[in-house]
């Protein structure tokens, strides 16, 4: 949730150490003066005057004290402030990472048992759960895929041959079978692709997006023309590492989704490559219908096929944009969604510059 900011728990313990250490300071003067001008004991002789002449000789003298008090509260309060605060730092910062969606990350907190390590232990705990399920539904979905790959295979081997055969009787069974079949194909790659992305197993290597760019918009330029859409492409070159499967097929998904996703007729696709001080940029904005921005964080959420926007006739495997998503992260980059006034989407990819 959005917060207004304020100051941190460390200044305020601070100023709360010093505030405690200048009122005992006060209070422990008070009493010393009160003694001296109050109190009367053995030896002390009273003087018409007196208590002025103490209090005027004991006031630069409390005045100084309180002074001290002041900077070594404020000093002293900021450091023991920091050091108890060391550990809730260590797992904000753990709590970040976890966030990014590295859980590997562990926070192993050193010392005797107390409520920050318990914290911390029960946020590993949590984390080492997290982490075996996650792989856990990883796996499934790579096996599962794996061994949906060769029954899909021959059943697309079987009804090629059958649609081939010249002597066949016109059967528009065979041709939806057909279909769905290339469908299912199309599917289990998906998954195979976002299971690979999600486990990171690439190697990187020196890529431009700008070339990823032209060579999107040459292979989808016959898909853009059946739809009535205009492909513009300008930017920079912007050099990023990575995989160039990967990134390419990132680029791809956007290009598609621009295309389908799109307006009846006379529709445009704009993908612009640029490089900022640490990053490089990739945007793909089109025209379309007026979105809100309630509907834009459900786009790359799996199976997602935004049909209910869009009159098109290639809706998709739905895992386009959770490609985009998972190939953005495995880089190291951010993915963000904006919604265009007139209509349309712009898709900007961020990913960290490579000299």
């Amino acid at each position: 949730m959005d917060r207004r900011p304020g100051p941190s728990v460390r200044l305020k313990l601070t100023l709360s150490y010093a505030g405690f250490l200048m009122l005992a300071g006060a209070l422990m003067l008070l009493t010393g003066w009160l003694f001296l001008t109050r109190v009367r004991h053995v030896g002390l002789v009273y003087e018409p005057g007196y208590g002025l002449a103490v209090a005027r000789d004991f006031a630069p003298m409390a005045a100084v004290t309180l002074s001290f008090l002041l900077v070594f509260g404020l000093g002293g309060g900021w450091f023991l402030a920091g050091r108890m605060l060391a550990p809730l730092n260590r797992i904000t910062h753990a709590t970040r990472t976890a966030a990014t969606g590295s859980l590997s990350h562990r926070i192993e907190l050193p010392g005797r048992q107390d409520e920050f390590r318990e914290l911390a232990d029960a946020f590993d705990t949590m984390l080492a759960r997290l982490e075996a399920h996650v792989a856990e539904q990883r796996r499934f979905a790579a096996n599962a895929s794996h061994e949906l790959r060769t029954p899909l295979s021959v059943s697309k081997s079987l009804l090629d041959v059958a649609r081939a055969d010249p002597d066949r009787a016109a059967d528009p069974l065979i041709d939806r079978l057909h279909a769905v079949n290339t469908r299912a194909i199309d599917l289990t790659e998906a998954l195979l692709l976002l299971s690979r992305a999600d486990r990171g197993s690439f190697q990187r290597e020196r890529v431009d997006l700008s070339l990823m760019a032209e060579e999107a918009t040459e292979t989808l330029l016959p898909l853009a023309e059946r739809h009535g859409v205009t492909l513009e492409t300008d930017g920079d070159i912007a050099h990023t590492a990575g995989s160039p499967a990967l990134l390419s097929q990132l680029t791809m998904n956007l290009v598609q989704n621009a295309i389908v996703h799109n307006l009846p007729h006379h529709g445009r696709v704009r993908i612009h490559t640029g490089v900022r001080s640490e990053t490089v940029v990739l945007t793909v904005e089109n025209t379309g219908e007026r979105l809100t921005p309630q509907l834009i964080p459900t786009f790359t959420e799996p199976f997602r096929r935004g049909t209910e926007r869009v009159h098109t006739d290639q809706a998709g495997v739905g895992l386009g944009l959770t490609i985009v998503r998972t190939i953005t992260r495995a880089h190291g980059g951010t993915l963000t969604l904006t919604p265009l006034p007139a209509g349309g989407l712009l898709v900007t990819v961020e990913l960290p510059a490579m000299p």
